[in-house]
């Protein structure tokens, strides 16, 4: 299946993407570099690990995914805390950062169980 049949990276690309044009005002950089990189990162990580030949490698890749969703997580609760991120829009972005990570843990699991 190509990734971008799957919906958890559409989901996740769709965060990033939602997350690149709400902070495009954002003077501070290295703030705005690192959340970011960290949203960019999920996506991107599933995609990498969807492409690998072996579910070994596929479900190393998701789990990198899962942990940048945590950084990212991590990153929009200090957001809201200095401000950048208003609270309304950081609350939706964190549940969308915690159902993203239940389904690559959904995925990284059907995986493990077809060997």
């Amino acid at each position: 299946m190509a990734f971008e049949n799957l919906y958890v990276w559409q989901r996740a690309a769709r965060l990033s993407a939602d997350l690149y044009k709400s902070l495009s005002e954002c003077r501070d950089r290295g703030f705005k570099d690192q959340i970011t990189r960290s949203s960019l990162s999920v996506p991107s990580n599933i995609a990498e690990g969807m492409e690998r030949e072996s579910d070994k490698e596929k479900v190393r890749f998701l789990d990198i995914a899962k942990g940048s969703a945590a950084e990212l997580r991590t990153q929009i609760h200090i957001g809201m805390e200095i401000g950048y991120i208003p609270k309304d829009m950081g609350s939706r972005w964190i549940a969308e950062t915690k159902e993203i990570s239940a389904m690559i843990v959904g995925l990284m699991q059907s995986l493990k169980s077809a060997n």
